[in-house]
């Protein structure tokens, strides 16, 4: 038998080592845009892509394709899941307390997007192709309120038209409620705001932020609202533009939310105690502190509220039974305790630390920075909108915000080099 030589041997099995790489170097392109399809649409799709993208991770690392991300926020993560875990074990109910805690593993997306990503580039591409495929949605949220038919859509219509069109008086597009499309939309209309500030690719961006301003507003969610205000706000104050651009911006938002049906009630009702909302909200949060004071180590337990709040209710709350307390804060109080809420907010103190500094470092007029300020942004008006709604228990927000909150990480690792950047 002949012997083969070693440079032979050597050739041979590198062969199918570089058909890998480029398998895999291919495959990862089409796994991003399905998971930009499923942010938008879908969370089964999101879920389903983000395993994907992990296996590929994993390959990719043995082949050496992706390099080992530092993670500043590793260490308040891990104490957040550790002492939710800690406080479900010690509730009323462990077994129910547990199973809520699988929705933590969605934290995870953050690490799978941020080391998935090639460069800084690849991060703009990505938040471009959000807002994009969001700005589609939006245009499909106003014909849904638009075309809203007075009777539900027969079962013959299909499953797609019947779901699209139930509950169609506020636009919720794809997703199963009003609350998780204005969560979203509050998020990448904040993290695209810098480009349209800065006039970057204004014939596309300008577009998808009016549409989707409009479909934020047929939500009447007030909170998402609030939050895009405070977010807009942290924008301004970064980029220190007074241009015509933020003038005209601001009319056209404001002109847009007071001339459709219904919204300007809804802004003149923002914290009124004549709007049955406001005063169950109220109801909420002094029934909130009240579970907190009781009980400040460990909390309720993870999806207790439900269990506990019909009997800790005072007779001022309009509704009796809820699993949340529309207040994301108070909501992790309630359940993990004071402790919980320390480790929770250290999460996102340790990400606008690092992002102020990254900002910082990086060029005034760098296209890294814009994309840095504007996710920062968007964190902010996550997290306001968030003192109104429990959207950290959202599954489809959440995952859109740990997608977003990825991005200033890639840019860290990876800039974008000077002869490179189009600003």
């Amino acid at each position: 038998m002949a012997r083969v030589s070693q440079p032979e041997r050597v050739l041979t099995d590198a062969a199918p080592a570089d058909a890998g790489r480029r398998w895999l170097l291919a495959a990862r392109t089409p796994l991003l845009v399905l998971l930009v399809l499923g942010l938008v649409s879908s969370i089964s799709l999101t879920q389903v892509t983000l395993a994907l993208l992990a296996v590929w991770l994993g390959l990719a690392r043995r082949a050496g394709i992706v390099a080992r991300l530092r993670l500043p926020l590793a260490v308040p993560l891990v104490l957040f899941v550790a002492w939710t875990v800690v406080a479900a074990l010690a509730s009323d109910d462990p077994r129910d307390s547990l199973a809520t805690c699988k929705n933590l593993l969605n934290l995870v997306g953050l690490w799978i997007v941020a080391s998935t990503l090639e460069d800084a580039r690849a991060a703009r591409r990505f938040l471009a192709g959000l807002a994009l495929a969001l700005g589609v949605v939006a245009v499909l949220a106003i014909v849904q309120v638009g075309a809203c038919p007075a009777e539900p859509p027969a079962a013959s219509y299909g499953r797609v038209i019947v779901n699209f069109f139930r509950h169609c008086q506020r636009a919720h597009g794809f997703f199963s409620i009003y609350m998780t499309l204005a969560g979203v939309l509050v998020m990448l209309l904040t993290a695209t705001l810098p480009r349209l500030l800065r006039l970057e690719g204004v014939r596309v961006v300008a577009p998808v932020w009016l549409v989707g301003v409009v479909a934020l507003a047929l939500t009447y969610v007030r909170g998402a609202w609030i939050g895009l205000a405070a977010g807009a706000l942290v924008v301004l104050v970064s980029l220190r533009r007074r241009s015509v651009t933020v003038l005209v911006l601001i009319v056209v938002v404001l002109a847009a939310l007071a001339a459709l049906p219904r919204v300007g009630e809804r802004l003149r009702t923002i914290g009124s105690l004549r709007d049955d909302t406001t005063r169950d909200r109220l109801a909420m949060l002094k029934t909130g502190l009240s579970l907190v004071r009781a009980h400040p180590l460990l909390g309720i337990g993870p999806g207790q509220v439900k269990r506990v709040y019909p009997t800790a209710a005072g007779p001022e709350a309009l509704r009796r039974s809820t699993s949340h307390l529309h207040d994301t804060p108070l909501q992790i109080a309630v359940e993990r305790g004071l402790p919980g809420l320390a480790a929770w907010l250290a999460i996102f103190a340790v990400f606008l630390i690092h992002t102020v500094r990254l900002i910082r470092r990086l060029p005034a007029e760098s296209a890294d920075r814009t994309l840095v300020v504007g996710v920062q942004a968007a964190l902010v008006a996550f997290l306001v909108a968030g003192l109104f709604e429990y959207n950290f228990g959202d599954t489809e927000v959440l995952l859109v915000m740990v997608s977003l909150m990825a991005l200033p990480f890639v840019v860290a690792d990876r800039p974008t080099r000077p002869a490179e950047d189009p600003a």
